[in-house]
């Protein structure tokens, strides 16, 4: 099994919470690359059982410019047996809270095998820990299972 963290970050806090991840999934057993959205060849995406995607909000809500070309990959190429999971980081004081993970998640449910969603509050924090840690057991175990059930969000 191999899984593909594909992450953006302005101030440092999604990518600190795509490390995060990243350590709890090889926790499980599962070979783990990470990437930064412009070091990731679009081209492989297929080539992933799961990828994990993180990303911070820009402007109203809106998927980070970076992002948007993986967003399209995913509704251009045959994605509908990736697992998937989106992570986000974001300030609550906006009336679109981790708005871009949102739109993430619609097209992923529709695209992938969308696993489960996650958003923190600025930066990682301690007592988000245990919510990283549930994120990634439920990803391993949606790619273990590689079955189509519901989304979990953690909340």
């Amino acid at each position: 099994m191999n899984l593909a963290i594909i992450y953006t970050s302005v101030t440092g806090n999604t990518k600190e919470l795509a490390a995060i991840l990243g350590g709890f999934i090889k926790g499980f057993g599962v070979d783990v690359q990470m990437f930064s959205i412009e070091e990731f060849p679009l081209r492989q995406l297929g080539q992933y059982d799961a990828v994990v995607i993180g990303t911070y909000t820009w402007g109203n809500g809106e998927i980070p410019e970076e992002m948007l070309p993986l967003y399209w990959a995913f509704e251009n190429q045959e994605t509908e047996t990736i697992v998937t999971g989106v992570f986000g980081t974001g300030d609550q004081f906006y009336p679109h809270f981790c708005g871009a993970v949102d739109k993430f998640r619609d097209m992923l449910y529709v695209q992938s095998e969308l696993a489960v969603t996650l958003k923190i509050e600025l930066t990682p924090q301690l007592q988000d820990l245990k919510r990283c840690r549930k994120f990634a057991e439920i990803v391993v175990s949606r790619l273990r299972q590689n079955c189509p059930a519901g989304m979990d969000k953690i909340s």
